[in-house]
């Protein structure tokens, strides 16, 4: 168990995804093999091959492999699993989502659905693994950013970038941004920590802010002059009744996203870095090359 020999690759799903950027680089940094499954493969590079593949029926045969690290669909990497019982693998590292519980009690059906279908997948991935003998573990991530691909505060700093101001929401509610490179570093952790296998791991940042101070971080790190714009609480109440799919959203700015990281802590031995973004976190370009 552990991963298997070093000598085997490892298989990487979502390798072109925010998380995957990084757990190129850091993966580049070792001698370890990798098979990169992407329906958009990218150039090989050393110890790198990428491979066509799309999750749940367009993947190739693999050979015995180290384990396999998901920054993909997880209920499409569950359903995949469950049709390989005899893929030589002994242990599946996976990302979930905090959604599974900040969306719970949305007001908007479609973000309840979303943490149900969250739910039921980390609970399919348990029972496939546990089932055909695999170790797995389960990240439950929050706000990522880090890599410009996200689809929360990039597109926000980007489109104030472009337009020169920066709607900036009230919110006392307590969020936790976490780098997309800090999920990568724990993701790999997990391969080697048996006190993480069996486990789903709240992976938060290394800091918790009201969002009011989360999105004034945002504007202070963009190039230029951008005019912050402070909207006062009355629009926000106003905004959730004419656009009901940002009910949820807007009714969360007073409430607390945040993870607890005792496991992080405790079992992988990472501290996450605090919410302190610069310009490079918002454009892909940056980090997005896969050479």
């Amino acid at each position: 168990m552990g991963g298997g020999s070093e000598t085997r690759p490892l298989l990487v799903i979502g390798g072109r995804s925010q998380i995957g950027c990084f757990l190129r680089r850091r993966l580049a940094e070792t001698e370890q093999p990798v098979l990169a499954a992407s329906r958009q493969p990218g150039p090989d590079t050393t110890g790198w091959h990428w491979l066509h593949a799309e999750l749940p029926d367009a993947m190739p045969g693999w050979p015995p492999l180290a384990g396999i690290i998901s920054a993909g669909p997880l209920g499409l990497l569950a359903e995949w699993l469950a049709g390989q019982p005899g893929l030589d693998c002994p242990l599946v590292v996976a990302t979930s989502s905090m959604s599974a519980i900040s969306k719970r009690d949305s007001p908007v059906a479609a973000e309840q659905a979303l943490a149900s279908a969250l739910t039921a997948a980390e609970q399919r991935l348990q029972a496939v693994c546990e089932e055909q003998g695999r170790a797995w573990t389960i990240l439950r991530p929050t706000l990522i950013y880090g890599a410009g691909l996200d689809r929360s505060l990039s597109p926000i700093a980007r489109r104030a970038a472009r337009w020169r101001v920066f709607p900036l929401p009230p919110g006392r509610g307590l969020r936790q941004p976490v780098h997309a490179d800090d999920v990568a570093a724990a993701l790999l952790a997990c391969r080697h920590t048996e006190s993480a296998w069996g486990q789903i791991i709240p992976c938060g940042g290394g800091e918790r802010l009201p969002a009011a101070e989360m999105f004034a971080r945002v504007w202070r790190s963009l190039p230029g002059a951008v005019l912050p714009m402070p909207v006062p609480a009355m629009a926000v109440k106003v905004s959730g009744w004419l656009m009901p799919a940002r009910a949820g959203m807007l009714a969360r700015l007073e409430a607390d996203l945040v993870a607890d990281n005792h496991m992080l802590r405790t079992r992988l031995g990472l501290q996450p870095r605090g919410f302190h973004p610069g310009a490079d976190d918002w454009w892909p370009s940056a980090v997005a090359d896969p050479g």
